[in-house]
């Protein structure tokens, strides 16, 4: 049991273009295990998005219940894990982005937030849907279509700017995410070549 706790030694390639390690990190097991990936690829989170539309828009033109439990379980899963065990996040990291060439990295926090609040939407959904507020249920799941459309199509994280909001606040602290303290409408992070999301 002592051995969740047990930092590991793993290397982290952020900012070398040929992926050599640049610096040796220190992580818990537990961090491993439900961690999420920082940076991430901007373009895999987008494919994800994509899915995540056509999956919600399925599931509110058919008006199947059970299809709002299976999207909270996929944001819940990408919330804990990251992409290592959501089907949607699979597909886009390991097969959909890398079509695209190089990746955009952005930074991971704003991200996991973002799914984050995906995960409590989708859950208040299937919790209205079952509890006999169908109407709250489907309205629930239109704002997730619109966030995860804007993410997909046009590259506009919403959750990122509620982050980036909420960190220039101080609601969530600096050090959760140093490179994210410009997160926002603002491009000031990309003009610095800083990863943002």
């Amino acid at each position: 049991m002592a051995q969740l706790f047990e930092p590991q030694r793993v290397a982290s390639t952020v900012g070398d273009p040929e992926g050599k390690p640049l610096v040796s990190v220190r992580r818990p097991l537990l961090n491993r295990i439900f961690g999420f990936p920082n940076p991430v690829n901007e373009y895999a989170a987008r494919f994800t998005a994509g899915m995540v539309v056509v999956f919600a828009l399925i599931v509110l033109i058919t008006g199947w219940g059970w299809g709002l439990a299976l999207l909270a379980v996929g944001f819940v899963l990408r919330v804990l894990f990251g992409p290592r065990v959501s089907p949607f996040a699979l597909l886009s990291v390991k097969v959909l982005a890398p079509r695209l060439g190089a990746p955009k990295l952005v930074a991971g926090p704003p991200k996991r937030f973002a799914q984050g609040m995906g995960a409590v939407i989708s859950i208040a959904a299937a919790v209205s849907y079952f509890a006999g507020a169908p109407l709250l249920a489907w309205t629930l799941l239109l704002l997730l279509v619109v966030a995860a459309s804007l993410e997909s199509f046009l590259g506009f994280c919403l959750g990122c700017v509620i982050f980036g909001f909420l960190q220039r606040r101080g609601v969530i602290p600096a050090s959760v995410c140093e490179a994210c303290n410009n997160v926002g409408f603002g491009t000031a992070a990309r003009r610095e070549g800083t990863p943002a999301g």
